[in-house]
């Protein structure tokens, strides 16, 4: 054998070596710390059938690294003591109870009374609100968005930051780092440089920072004073205002809060600061006194890769177990995870009437294709599937026996019960329940017959993309 021959023997060698090694620890990591038994085989099957480049995938996509920098900011609460006021707040008798003690024992916050939450749809009719407290703001304005885009909605909104900051207010804006434009950010930019305290969450061009890439905060939440709060599933984008006929516009609902369920808003906002910058926000201006101004009662549930892993999902399987009439979800994007789509199916068999809302075309094609796969057995329970035409609706609302609801960012994809920093507001009123269950109309329902109408080769394009579930 050649001198070369034996290098390139060497090489071989090494190369299958170190393939045998990355694998093993992919698959000991994946074993130890992967609770899903899908995810687990896929990743094991891509790091041993894909030498490098599966392990490199794993790094990249697979292993949650993110940690909380510091302790929740207010208090720590007994997550009993919290249970133990819900089951006393409720009637043994109400089928609710046992949710409201899950929500107690899964977010460790109590339900607060004395709420007015007010409805806005999308930009047309949420902008100007936001933009008028704003305007009000006299101590502490804190805002976060999954998009913050610098056009037509987006300069109002960086004018008023602004003139907010000049005048004393205590402005803190914080930006996913990819869903704000990972290589470019016109907000951050407009911002940052007439020094207003901006950040963007999860962001950094360094290579051994991109295993954080897959990690993204949806949250959309703007708190004024610590006593007005919004949030729902608005970005801040040209395609959310109607009147001004975008390409392709975007409906979506955002709620404006008072009460106080505005401090728990203030507190995930604060939290979610501290995580990306290591600032303490002052509890003087963001976190006063509030006094009750509605009827509405309200608790907010966060999720993430984090410590909340899951959490908003647990309360979506605990509220359609608790149904006694009837479960109503609208949502972009319909991927659920098994155990809610079992859920689902099993509440319409025992008679509960579910209906699913969701676009008849979304904007994300692969989305599409792969929620045609569990949508056929869901009808087949009982369940009734209805789509909306045009524009994209991106909203996020449920409603259970037209009493409790639950709204926010969360879409019911992977993505977001799992994957995601992801903040929703769980409401108990029978009017606000009742409100948002009308909100989407103009539906026509799918049936089985549609299904069974799909060529094959469009089924099994579905199938295929059904398998990229963890992924998406």
């Amino acid at each position: 054998m050649t001198l070369t021959g034996e290098l390139l023997w060497l090489i071989g060698e090494f190369a299958a070596v170190m393939h045998i090694a990355i694998a093993s620890a992919v698959t000991i990591h994946v074993l130890l710390y992967k609770r899903n038994v899908g995810a687990a085989v896929s990743w094991i099957g891509i790091a041993w059938l894909s030498p490098f480049i599966g392990g490199m995938l794993y790094a990249i996509m697979g292993i949650n690294r993110v940690k909380r920098r510091a302790k929740r900011l207010l208090r720590t609460r007994s997550q009993p003591a919290i249970a133990e006021a819900a089951s006393a707040d409720m009637s043994p008798d109400d089928p609710l109870a046992p949710l409201e003690f899950a929500v107690g024992r899964l977010t460790g916050l109590p339900r607060e009374h004395g709420n007015k939450v007010e409805a806005l749809r999308s930009g047309d009719e949420a902008y100007p609100r936001m933009l008028e407290e704003i305007g009000r703001a006299r101590t502490s304005i804190g805002l976060q968005s999954y998009i913050f885009r610098a056009d037509a909605a987006g300069e109002p909104f960086h004018q008023a930051l602004i003139e907010a900051q000049r005048r004393g207010v205590q402005v803190r804006v914080l930006i996913d780092g990819v869903g704000g434009g990972y290589f470019w950010s016109g907000t951050y930019r407009r911002l940052s440089q007439a020094g207003v305290p901006v950040a963007r969450f999860l962001h950094s061009y360094l290579p051994w920072r991109m295993p954080f890439v897959n990690l993204r905060n949806h949250r959309k939440v703007l708190v004024i004073d610590g006593r007005i709060g919004f949030t729902g599933g608005l970005n801040i984008g040209a395609e959310n205002m109607q009147a001004g006929k975008p390409a392709d516009p975007v409906r979506d609902t955002h709620f404006r809060f008072e009460g106080p369920v505005v401090e728990q808003l203030t507190d995930a906002f604060a939290d979610d600061w501290l995580f990306a910058t290591g600032e303490t926000l002052p509890d003087g201006a963001w976190f006063p006194p509030i006094e009750k101004a509605g009827v509405v009662s309200a608790r907010v549930v966060t999720s993430g890769p984090d410590e909340d892993n899951e959490r908003i999902e647990f309360v979506a399987l605990q509220a359609i177990s608790c149904a006694r009439r009837s479960v109503r979800v609208v949502t972009p994007y319909f991927l659920p995870p098994e155990p809610l789509t079992m859920a689902l199916g099993l509440a319409a068999m025992r008679g509960i009437e579910v209906d699913l809302i969701l676009p008849e075309r979304g904007n994300h094609a692969v989305l599409d294709w792969a929620r045609q796969v569990p949508l056929r057995p869901l009808i087949e329970a009982g369940c009734r599937i209805w789509l909306l035409p045009p524009p994209f609706e991106h909203s996020k609302l449920m409603t259970v026996d037209d009493s409790w609801s639950m709204i926010g960012s969360a879409n019911w994809d992977t993505r977001s019960f799992r994957l995601n920093f992801e903040l929703n507001v769980e409401l108990h009123d029978t009017g606000f329940a009742h409100e948002i269950a009308v909100a989407t109309q103009s539906c026509r329902r799918l049936m089985v017959a549609e299904l069974d109408a799909v060529p094959l080769p469009t089924r099994l394009r579905n199938g295929a993309a059904r398998l990229l579930q963890p992924y998406l």
